[in-house]
């Protein structure tokens, strides 16, 4: 069981992109410079991608201009292709992330391509990422369950996280992208991506779509994970997703291993404050 445990907070990015009403950058940014002070170390402030297709995350460049950057915090943004990490570059981007799916399926629905396919698009930004020595860190989506396909096996989740990690990913976060992993599903995906992938190399992204987050995140520790994605206020689903559900709520998180279990010197009540500014932000 893992000791101390790190939040990578993305409630900016993923928590934001699934809210219908398009959210002011202005407001993003109040959001942002909130969750500074709270003493997480790293912050998915948004995602370089054509607003055309996820017009919540129009204003990334503004955003990444404008936020007071706190001393030791990372500010991570998505990069679809090498358009997006040269934006990325531009808007002084302290690392990036690239997304594939375990499912066929969601991988044509999600970036209209095949799962190979998107990874090929990769090549080049990884390429210059390890040329301008940017962090690349991966995500996959449909760990457990797709919403089209139904369950994934976890021999193609093994194949895309491996396929990451060895095109340069130093990181790949795993999302129970529809919120339908359990405890059960969770063990089975873990003990087969363990015994061939650095747990070190792995982190834990769930949805609390049926409210089994947390006891996901145990199982993550278990087998000796330690990042953990979260966002603020629960904040999130997926637009590619039909009825999926928030994020795990970072508070949650916080609350049910004890605040001296984390890694960050964090201050609940600046979460507590983030919380609310997410409330307002909602009802405006």
């Amino acid at each position: 069981m893992v000791e101390t445990i790190s939040i990578f907070e993305v409630g900016p990015r993923d928590g934001l992109q699934n809210i219908k009403n398009e959210i002011p950058v202005n407001k993003k940014i109040e959001l942002i410079n909130i969750l500074s002070t709270t003493g997480i170390g790293k912050i998915e402030c948004g995602s370089f991608v054509s607003a055309k297709w996820v017009p919540q995350m129009r204003g990334t460049n503004e955003i990444f201009e404008e936020i007071i950057r706190g001393d030791g915090v990372k500010y991570t943004a998505l990069t679809p292709n090498l358009k997006g990490f040269e934006n990325a570059l531009h808007a002084k981007v302290d690392e990036v992330a690239v997304f594939a799916a375990a499912s066929e399926t969601f991988s044509q629905k999600n970036v209209n391509c095949s799962i190979d396919e998107s990874l090929a698009r990769f090549r080049d930004l990884f390429k210059k990422a390890r040329e301008k020595k940017v962090p690349v860190r991966g995500y996959v989506s449909c760990i457990v369950d797709c919403p089209y396909e139904g369950k994934i096996s976890p021999e193609s989740v093994l194949k895309v996280a491996s396929q990451l990690l060895d095109m340069g990913c130093y990181e790949v976060s795993l999302g129970d992208t529809i919120g339908r992993g359990t405890p059960k599903t969770i063990e089975e995906l873990l003990k087969v991506l363990c015994s061939e992938i650095n747990q070190k190399k792995l982190a834990g992204h769930f949805h609390d779509t049926s409210d089994t987050a947390i006891r996901n995140v145990e199982i993550g520790l278990k087998y000796g994970l330690s990042t953990f994605d979260s966002a603020v206020g629960g904040l999130g689903g997926c637009p590619y997703a039909p009825g999926a559900k928030g994020n795990l709520n970072t508070r949650s998180l916080i609350e049910a291993f004890g605040i001296n279990s984390f890694n960050e010197d964090l201050d609940l009540d600046k979460i507590k404050f983030a919380e609310k500014y997410i409330g307002k932000i909602n009802q405006d």
